[in-house]
């Protein structure tokens, strides 16, 4: 089980890592891959992009390092948080495409807080 929830934690995290660069360094080339973000200020954006890459370091680095292992199903929490506002967001929209992947994502992050914190914590 310690096995797939590091397969996992390496996956999603890597994930967040990438969505939260992009959104952190949001520029106009980032912009036309995120549309939305067209109607929300750079500040909004990249406080999104700093929560992701900081839940996606939370991920990985605490297990990695064997240093405050607590903090793995915290970020996963904190994570599961964003893509349940995510799919808030994305349904009044009417962005079904992104709905599908937040959802995936939501499900991947509880599997980990569950997973860390009562199957197989560190």
């Amino acid at each position: 089980m310690s096995f797939a929830l590091w397969a996992i934690q390496i996956f999603v995290g890597l994930m967040f890592l990438m969505a939260g660069v992009m959104k952190s360094t949001i520029n106009e080339k980032s912009r036309e891959k995120l549309p939305w973000t067209k109607e929300y200020s750079d500040g909004y954006v990249r406080f999104v992009g700093i929560s992701e890459l900081l839940g996606g370091l939370g991920l990985i680095l605490p297990g990695a390092l064997g240093i405050a292992t607590i903090l793995t199903p915290i970020a996963a929490a904190g994570l599961a948080v964003i893509m349940v506002l995510a799919i808030v967001f994305h349904v009044k929209r009417k962005e079904n495409q992104a709905i599908g992947m937040n959802v995936v994502l939501l499900l991947l992050v509880l599997f980990v807080v569950v997973g860390r914190l009562w199957i197989a914590p560190f």
